[in-house]
This record gives structure tokens, C-alpha cells and sequence, in this order.
């Protein structure tokens, strides 16, 4: 695993985002995304993870969870050591889904941006309804085509992120959900400033 620094290293506010090689050519779009539609100084930390499936799969479905999405999250808690600053986990498609499950394990996160998040993932939902999330301030987001998919897995997105989001509002979260156009392969990188920038001042 290795890191990457962007923004203000000084800010009281740090975004954690797991990303793979697919995203690295994206993140300073996204940070300069996130500073134009906030005023609020922040530095954003792209955790690089080797092996995208293994390290941010919260389960090895539809089994019980595993031990490498529990490494991913052990080491990333060791960048939140400052009790001074406010630490924000996010990320797109399957890392949306391993901020919103490390949310669940940890009250370190003050808010959790899931832009696109693959919350398909077997028995996700069933985890969501019987575990208590212990961040407060939670945003989703999802394509307006992403559910319409053949693969019926897969297509289950659109109705487990409806559901998500009634648990989580039900439970006192303040919790977002927002539908853009398009599938999922678009604009991962505006999609997940807006997650960020939502979860930092509260607005879409």
C-alpha cells in the first residue's frame, strides 16, 4: 500500500480515499473538483491499494468477512492518529462500499462519501440492517443507468441503495442520496468531489 498527498498538509480536515492504479490519473481533477465547490481547506490522502478486489472486499462472498479488508482498514487507521484534525473516508464504486463498511467498524470517520458504491455486494444489506453505522454524516450516490444492467447481481444496486439510504436516514444518520446521469464508468472523479465536498459542508 502506498500514499499520495494533495491539498493543504496543515488542514484540520483529511479525506482517506482507497484507490487503485485506474484512479491515480483522476485525483488532482478530483481534489481541484473538490476545492472549487468548497471553501474549506482539507488534505485528501489516496491510499493505493495493490490488489483492488482482495483489499477492499469487506467479505469473501457470501461468506464472513476477511482478513484483507481488516489489514486495508488497520493501516489506514494509522494515518488518523491526530486527534486534532477530522478524518472523512470515501471513494468510488467498490471503495464507496469499503468506506461505508469501515464506517460500521469505527467512529475514527466523522463522515463517509460513497459515490457509486458497489453496495450489490452480496449481503451487504442484510450487514447494514443489523450493524450500527458510527459516522454521522453519510452520502450516496448512484448513475441513473447502473441498475438497469442484465447481470441480475449486479442490477440489485438500485433497490439495495434505496434501502440503505431509508435505514440509515430512519436511524438519525444525515444521510444523502444522489442520482446522476449516466452509468457507472462516468465521471467517477466529479462524482466522488461532490461525495467529499457534501460530507465537508453538508451540501450537494
Amino acid at each position: 500500500m502506498t500514499y499520495h498527498y494533495y491539498g493543504d498538509k496543515n488542514a484540520d480536515i483529511v479525506l482517506i480515499q482507497p484507490v487503485g492504479d485506474h484512479d491515480l490519473p483522476e485525483i488532482e481533477n478530483e481534489v481541484a473538483e473538490i476545492k472549487k465547490l468548497t471553501s474549506v481547506d482539507f488534505q485528501l490522502i489516496a491510499v493505493k491499494v495493490d490488489d483492488w478486489n482482495d483489499e477492499l472486499s469487506p467479505w469473501n462472498a457470501p461468506a464472513v468477512f476477511g482478513n484483507e479488508g481488516e489489514d486495508t482498514l488497520a493501516e489506514i487507521l494509522t494515518l488518523c492518529s491526530d486527534k486534532s484534525k477530522d478524518y472523512y473516508i470515501g471513494g468510488y464504486s467498490l471503495a464507496g462500499l469499503f468506506a461505508l463498511w469501515a464506517a460500521f467498524q469505527t467512529e475514527k470517520f466523522s463522515g463517509v462519501a460513497a459515490a457509486s458504491p458497489s453496495v450489490w455486494f452480496p449481503d451487504f444489506v442484510g450487514y447494514m440492517k443489523e450493524n450500527k453505522m458510527k459516522s454521522d454524516a453519510v452520502y450516496l450516490s448512484l448513475g441513473d443507468r447502473e441498475e438497469h444492467t442484465k447481470n441480475q447481481t449486479m442490477a440489485a444496486v438500485g433497490d439495495n441503495i434505496r434501502a440503505l439510504h431509508t435505514a440509515l436516514t430512519r436511524r438519525g444518520a444525515d444521510c444523502t442520496l444522489e442520482w446522476n446521469a449516466g452509468g457507472h464508468f462516468k465521471d467517477a472523479d466529479l462524482r466522488t468531489a461532490r461525495a467529499f465536498a457534501w460530507i465537508m459542508e453538508g451540501k450537494p
